[in-house]
């Protein structure tokens, strides 16, 4: 089953374009790493499949949905409920526990607090965060922090987790250590995750590695 389609992604920036007819499609429960050099249109594809940004002209379907249609309205809660988001910096709210950072999405959506509490409690207990619940963000290790942002990311059940440079802040064993984690829940969930990285070692563990040059598509 088709997750994410995107055809002929044009996108520019004032007299620049970053994304010149860009394709992509990614299959359910698949790890798909993005890699290129700095300025190749890693982010700028990123933040389009994950409809923070829409693209010039081209097709975008996104869980069955074609999310070029939708007001910025649907496209917000759209975005909630389908698609995760884990980014470099945890961007955790410092003055929020770990369960009350991981809930925020599933508040959103209007989700009842009983639910959400029980969801996120059990996302990090999966994830070996269970004796950090009540913990702030200013308690807790760099590998910690984003494994609560990988819980946060997760609790809406969103169809695909999308990552840019997650392991960007973290050393060589945390970095591993994230990447396992995203196939652990692949095989438990069925998870799906897009991942933007600038680690070839860590893109190399991912079930296919695209590589993007100039604003193309080259693999």
């Amino acid at each position: 089953m088709e997750i994410i389609s995107g055809k002929k992604l044009i996108k520019s920036y004032g007299s620049l374009q970053v994304l010149k007819g860009v394709d992509i499609a990614v299959q359910k429960a698949e790890i798909v790493s993005i890699v290129g050099a700095s300025g190749a249109g890693k982010s700028t594809l990123l933040h389009i499949i994950g409809t923070l940004d829409r693209p010039d002209s081209g097709q975008l379907t996104v869980g069955g949905k074609e999310v070029s249609r939708l007001s910025e309205r649907e496209l917000a809660r759209f975005r909630n409920k389908h698609i995760g988001f884990v980014f470099q910096f945890h961007h955790l709210l410092p003055e929020f526990t770990a369960l009350e950072n991981v809930c925020i999405p599933a508040y959103l959506l209007g989700r009842a607090e009983t639910d959400a509490t029980r969801d996120a409690t059990e996302l990090l207990q999966f994830l070996g965060l269970a004796d950090r619940l009540t913990h702030k963000p200013s308690q807790l290790s760099g590998g910690e922090q984003q494994r609560v942002a990988v819980a946060r990311a997760l609790i809406n059940r969103p169809d695909v987790v999308l990552a840019d440079e997650p392991s960007g802040n973290l050393d060589s064993d945390n970095s591993r250590e994230l990447h396992r984690l995203f196939f652990q829940l692949r095989d438990q969930f069925q998870q799906t995750f897009v991942i933007v990285t600038h680690n070839e070692e860590l893109a190399n563990m991912s079930d296919r590695k695209l590589v993007i040059k100039d604003g193309v598509m080259l693999a």
